[in-house]
C-alpha cells in the first residue's frame, strides 16, 4: 500500500491511461501551463507533449470540441476547471455529448470524459462553491461519477476514460489535497461504472453518500459505534446509473434510512434515493427516512457563515439516535 492524495490519483490514472492509449487527450484551461487550477494536471504536459491542450476561456469549445474530437475516433479528456461554470455549455452536454449515441442509432460511440472540480471551496461564495452533480442526473445518455477517496477516484476516472459512453466525473475542490492509502498498481481492481461499496458494515441503520459526504457519513458512524449503534455505510461513487440493489438489500436490512450529500437538499440526488427506497422498500423501513444537505441559499464568503451551512457528523448522530 502507498499513500497518495486525490489529485495525485487522478494524475497517475490519466498518465497510466494516456501511456497505454494514443488517442487519449487533454484540453482545458490552464492545464498545460499551469497543471490545473488543483494541481491535477501537474507535469502531464511534459510527459505527453502536444496531447495536454491549454484552450481559450471558453466552456462551449472545451466541451464541443471534445464531442467532435471523440466522434472523430479520439478519446478526449476535457476539463471545466470549476463545475461552477458548467452552466455556460450546458447545450453541448445535454443536447450533443448525452444525445449522439442515442441520435445516430448507436453505430457512433461518445468516449468523451468530462472532468468538473465540484463543491465548495474555502471562501469560494455564490459562484465559485456549488455543488452541481445532481442537475445531471436528469439527462439520460450520460453517466454521472462522484468519487470520495483517492482509490476510488483513480480506479473510476479510469473506468470513465474507457467507456465508450460520456461520462461527467465531478471530483471535490476540498478532497484534492486529502491523502488515503491506495494499493500498489498490480494490486488494484477495475472499477465498474454503477457500482457503490459498503465501507463499513452494520445492522441499525444504513447512510448513503458519496463525494465529500461520505466525511459526514463516516463519521456519524464512529460516533454511532461508541454508543453501540451499528451504522452501514454505502459510498454510492457513480449516482448516474445508481447501485439501486446494494442500497435496497442494506435498508431490508437495517430498515432504517440516512442519506447525505454536500449538496442543496431541495432537488439533491438524496430526494432521487429517499423516493426510490419509499416505492420499492416501504414495508421494511421502521422510520421515516432521513435527508441532510445544504439549506437552500447562494453559499456565502464569510468562512463563519459558510460553515453554519455545512452538514456535520453531529447532525447526522442527533437525527439517527431520534429514529431508532
Amino acid at each position: 500500500m502507498r499513500k497518495l492524495s486525490f489529485a495525485q490519483a487522478t494524475l497517475e490514472a490519466m498518465a497510466e491511461e494516456m501511456a497505454k492509449d494514443e488517442k487519449i487527450f487533454v484540453m482545458g484551461e490552464d492545464i498545460a501551463r499551469q497543471g490545473g487550477v488543483f494541481g491535477q494536471f501537474k507535469g502531464l504536459a511534459q510527459q505527453f507533449p502536444n496531447r495536454v491542450l491549454d484552450t481559450p476561456i471558453s466552456e462551449t469549445f472545451i466541451t464541443g470540441g471534445g464531442v467532435g474530437a471523440a466522434l472523430a475516433g479520439a478519446r478526449p479528456v476535457v476539463d471545466m476547471h470549476f463545475a461552477d461554470f458548467m452552466g455556460v455549455c450546458m447545450d453541448e452536454i445535454f443536447n450533443q455529448m448525452a444525445k449522439m449515441r442515442y441520435m445516430f442509432g448507436g453505430q457512433v460511440n461518445m468516449p468523451l470524459t468530462l472532468r468538473a472540480p465540484d463543491g465548495w471551496v474555502n471562501g469560494g461564495a455564490a459562484q465559485h462553491s456549488q455543488a452541481v452533480e445532481s442537475w445531471f442526473v436528469h439527462i439520460p445518455g450520460v453517466q454521472v461519477i462522484a468519487p470520495s477517496n483517492p482509490y476510488d477516484a483513480k480506479m473510476a476516472l479510469k473506468a470513465a476514460i474507457r467507456s465508450n459512453d460520456p461520462v461527467l466525473y465531478f471530483e471535490n475542490k476540498i478532497l484534492y489535497k486529502e491523502s488515503d492509502t491506495v494499493p500498489e498498481i498490480e494490486d488494484e481492481e477495475p472499477y465498474t461504472i454503477g457500482k457503490a461499496k459498503v465501507v463499513r458494515e452494520g445492522k441499525d441503520v444504513t447512510i448513503v453518500s458519496y463525494s465529500i459526504g461520505m466525511k459526514a457519513a463516516r463519521g456519524a458512524a464512529e460516533q454511532l459505534a461508541k454508543e453501540g449503534i451499528e451504522a452501514e455505510v454505502i459510498d454510492l461513487i457513480t449516482i448516474s446509473p445508481w447501485d439501486r440493489e446494494c442500497v435496497m438489500a442494506s435498508v431490508k436490512k437495517t430498515h432504517r434510512l440516512c442519506i447525505v450529500h454536500e449538496a442543496v437538499k431541495q432537488g439533491g440526488f438524496g430526494a432521487e434515493v429517499a423516493a426510490t427506497v419509499a416505492e420499492e422498500c416501504l414495508e421494511y423501513l421502521d422510520a421515516p427516512i432521513l435527508r441532510y444537505g445544504a439549506p437552500f441559499c447562494p453559499i456565502p464568503f464569510a468562512p463563519t457563515l459558510e460553515m453554519k451551512l455545512r452538514v456535520t457528523p453531529e447532525d447526522l448522530v442527533k437525527g439517527i439516535k431520534g429514529m431508532l
